[in-house]
This record gives structure tokens, C-alpha cells and sequence, in this order.
């Protein structure tokens, strides 16, 4: 079973690009998790909704329009689907969707970026905590978890070019970091890192004012976090960073379900 995570900066912009679906017909992920929509469902085009062999699941701002939003395309339906963990103000901007597959539960989320104001920086460590809980809770209950996105947060030195220029800056300040050190020691494994110990020059986002894609100067802040039961399943994890068409590349895990 493969599974992909894309933060596609805009769904309506990459189609018009004429890249996404052409690269969905070609990779054929059983699941598919996006970040960024940009769009609520009713304002897709109709081929985006659902695109052709899959079923399609949805959740936006449920006032700003062209803001975050998240969906997931699934070749096999899930058990059942929620939109947001159960937190209004962390809900209402579209960023999770919660999808029962029975053997485990799959979260496709969008996690805010806290680069804009401290306002923002304390939604964002406010919204880390909340899912943390939540997971957490899901896990009390005895279920497998898989959780995948933009995380907006490089964890280590080596998952950004930059590391020195970047310490006092959002997506790497101490107290994100140390916010994925509490994900790793609660139980949740980093797909990538595990299977790729020491691994330089791998990422998944690149800020295109600057044109950093060509000199590959990037920040690994896309990932597949599995609860450490499932781990044993995982027989691969990757970045697609050839894959164009946003500032993000896809991201994703082989299960051996």
C-alpha cells in the first residue's frame, strides 16, 4: 500500500499546471493526503472532485476562502472520515482530516505556519499540542496511527540547508524542535529518518522567490510519523523532490498491508 503526502500550494494552481493529475495517473498512490488546498470543495474543478479512481474527502476555512484546506483522494473508502480533531479553533481552518481504515487510523494535516506574527507562533504551538492529545488518545485506545503533512517544522540540522541561519527563525526555533522530540518519545517514529539515518541534502520544500530548488537549498518539513506498532510494516519511505508543480514535493511510505 503505498501512501503520499503533497503539500500542493494551491489545488486549482498545479492542476492548471497541468502536472497533477498527469503524476497521480502515473504514481497511482492507494492514498493520497494534500496540504494547501486552497479551495473549498465546491470550487473545484469537476475532474479534481473526485479524480478518476479514487474517492475524495475534503475540509476547508470554513470562512476564508483560498486559505489552508486539506483533502485526501483514496483509492479503497475508509471506515469512516472526520474533519478536525475535535477543537474549534483549530477546525474551522480546514487542516485535518481523520480517516478509520480499521487496521490503523490516517491523519492528512496541515500544520500552521508560525513565521507571520507571535500570534501565529502561539496558534501553531497551541495546534501542535492539541494533536498531540489527540493522537495520543488514539493510541489510549489501542489504535495503530499514521499522521502525515506539512509540519512547517525542520526537526534536526541536517533536515535543512541552513541550519545556522535559521535558528531564530519559525520552522526551526527550539521550541518546534522540541515539540518533535515529544512526537518521537511518545511513541511515534519518523518514517523517513528511521530508514534513513544520517541522510543529507533530502527535502521537501524550497522557497521559490529565491529559486532555492536549483541550488537545493531546502527545509525537510513534509513527513509520515507511524506509531511504533506499525513500524514493522513500513517497508520504504521516500521524497519525490522531481515531482513539480508547487514549492513542496510529494512525500510518502510502502505498507505492507
Amino acid at each position: 500500500m503505498r501512501l503520499v503526502s503533497w503539500n500542493v500550494n494551491g489545488l486549482r494552481a498545479v492542476h492548471r499546471k497541468g502536472l497533477f493529475l498527469d503524476w497521480v495517473a502515473q504514481d497511482q498512490p492507494d492514498i493520497l493526503c494534500i496540504q494547501e488546498t486552497k479551495a473549498a470543495e465546491d470550487q473545484l474543478p469537476f475532474e479534481l472532485r473526485p479524480v478518476n479512481g479514487y474517492h475524495a474527502y475534503f475540509s476547508s476555512h470554513t470562512t476564508r476562502k483560498g486559505y489552508s484546506g486539506v483533502g485526501v483522494y483514496a483509492k479503497r473508502p475508509p471506515l469512516d472520515v472526520r474533519r478536525g480533531f475535535g477543537v474549534a479553533e483549530f477546525d474551522d481552518e480546514g487542516r485535518t482530516l481523520v480517516l478509520n481504515y480499521g487496521d490503523f487510523v490516517l491523519l492528512g494535516v496541515y500544520f500552521p505556519n508560525g513565521k507571520s506574527s507571535a500570534a501565529r507562533l502561539d496558534y501553531k504551538m497551541r495546534f501542535y499540542d492539541a494533536f498531540l492529545s489527540y493522537v495520543d488518545g488514539l493510541r489510549a485506545q489501542g489504535r495503530e496511527v499514521i499522521f502525515c503533512g506539512d509540519v512547517n517544522t525542520a526537526h534536526t540540522e541536517i533536515d535543512l540547508a541552513r541550519p545556522k541561519e535559521n535558528e531564530q527563525i519559525s520552522g526551526f526555533l527550539p521550541i518546534e524542535r522540541e515539540w518533535l522530540d515529544r512526537v518521537t518519545a511518545h511513541g511515534f517514529v519518523d518514517t523517513f529518518r528511521h530508514l534513513h539515518p544520517g541522510q543529507r541534502d533530502h527535502y521537501s520544500y524550497w522557497d521559490m522567490i529565491s529559486r532555492a530548488r536549483e541550488r537545493n537549498v531546502g527545509w525537510r518539513i513534509d513527513y509520515f510519523f507511524v506509531s511504533e506498532g506499525l513500524m514493522e510494516r513500513v517497508a520504504d519511505a521516500f521524497i519525490l523532490p522531481d515531482v513539480m508543480g508547487s514549492d513542496h514535493c510529494p512525500v510518502g511510505i510502502d505498507l505492507s498491508f
